[in-house]
């Protein structure tokens, strides 16, 4: 095991992540048929992404709740659908890495998937 320390770290947690994402029965709908994401685009924000909360790099432009919303009216994005994205995620922080930065990127994904699942449900309230 290595420590997460690097963006090159950072693309190969996105990557392997969002393999398990696309092959997943609970999620992958949302990226598949849902948000029908453009990989090429939507890759490399999530590494800038990624790479600003672990390392403090600031390269990430862009309103990550505002661009779920859309999606949210077209399919309600539940808990159960965080908590399967948190568990595919753990599951490849785990397999991959190991130190401080694998801790915060797992602490930080629970507390983004809290906000997020909550805000969510509240946008699906009359």
């Amino acid at each position: 095991m290595k420590k997460l320390e690097s963006r090159e770290d950072i693309e190969h947690l996105v990557n392997s992540f969002y393999t398990k994402v696309t092959q997943d029965e609970t999620i992958g709908f949302f990226f598949s048929d849902i948000a029908k994401v453009d990989w090429d685009k939507h890759l490399p924000k999530m590494y800038s992404f990624w790479e600003s909360i672990l390392f403090g790099q600031m390269s990430y432009k862009g309103n990550p709740m505002a661009v779920h919303f859309p999606i949210n009216e077209i399919q309600a994005m539940e808990k159960r659908h965080f908590d399967k994205w948190l568990e595919l995620w753990r599951k490849t922080i785990e397999e991959n890495f190991t130190g401080e930065n694998a801790d915060t990127a797992i602490y930080k994904s629970e507390n983004i998937a809290k906000l997020m699942a909550f805000k969510m449900e509240m946008a699906r309230k009359p």
